[in-house]
């Protein structure tokens, strides 16, 4: 149990750190969003934000991590799941995690009642969670602080896992984030309509799944091409999932 609550508040303090999918992964996340919010909705959206779009507000909640008043939302970006048990059965961060706080923010935009600060911040949180709980080291397993505590090299730069798919992969291709958005490409409706059918509990158990493949590593833990080229299409298709499925939730409840 001691070593338990160790790790577990290691895991506070490193995950606080931590950036997810960097500024350009989280801009192609809002840009993609925005692309699919009806027109009712973008109205609601662009008039709440101040005429800011869903890419300019998407690194908000990483900006504010320089902000003492917001030190409470450092766990939000996160969860822990140990191999073979489900969110129900893990033990709760008594300070939130990303799986509860997307629920949160989802239900108390539904029920209205919000002054306009309050609906900002709200639905600031929640465009950079769902990004969030896309990258499959934000649920991590509470060995790593979720690859945190990997070293590796990425082309000879000293790194670790975390920021390899924060930012490492998607930096290394010199592209804008608008770029990025462009070679996504565009799902089939139905594919649309199927991502947008699940729930945050089914994004995050999604990145659980990808864990082997997230930590199948070189023995000498030397990154480069033969990593990114066997990743980033993974990369790709949890940007465009982020950005899909923001974009049903915001129609649910603005739309």
């Amino acid at each position: 149990m001691k070593k338990l609550a160790s790790v577990f508040f290691l895991c506070l303090y490193v995950a606080g750190q931590a950036f997810a999918w960097g500024q350009n992964g989280h801009r192609a996340v809002g840009l993609v969003a925005q692309q699919h919010l009806s027109k009712k909705a973008n109205k609601k959206v662009m008039q709440l934000l101040d005429e800011n779009t869903l890419a300019e507000v998407s690194v908000w909640m990483d900006d504010i991590k320089s902000d003492h008043a917001y030190d409470h939302t450092h766990d939000w970006h996160w969860v822990t799941i140990q191999d073979g048990a489900t969110y129900e059965q893990s033990e709760k961060n008594p300070n939130g995690d990303i799986i509860g706080k997307i629920e949160e923010a989802t239900k108390v935009l539904k029920a209205g009642n919000l002054s306009k600060e309050q609906e900002q911040e709200y639905l600031k949180y929640l465009i950079h969670l769902v990004g969030d709980v896309h990258q499959p080291l934000h649920v991590g397993t509470g060995d790593d602080t979720g690859g945190n505590a990997v070293k590796v090299q990425w082309f000879y730069q000293p790194s670790n896992l975390h920021r390899v798919w924060d930012s490492d992969m998607i930096d290394s291709k010199s592209l804008s984030f608008t770029e990025i958005v462009r070679f996504l490409g565009e799902p089939k409706k139905e594919q649309i309509k199927q991502w947008q059918a699940s729930s945050v509990r089914d994004w995050a158990n999604e990145s659980m799944s990808y864990r082997p493949q997230v930590y199948n590593l070189p023995e000498d833990k030397k990154l480069s091409y033969r990593y990114a080229y066997d990743n980033y299409n993974l990369v790709e298709q949890r940007l465009l999932q982020a950005g899909i499925r923001l974009a049903g939730l915001l129609n649910e409840i603005y739309g």
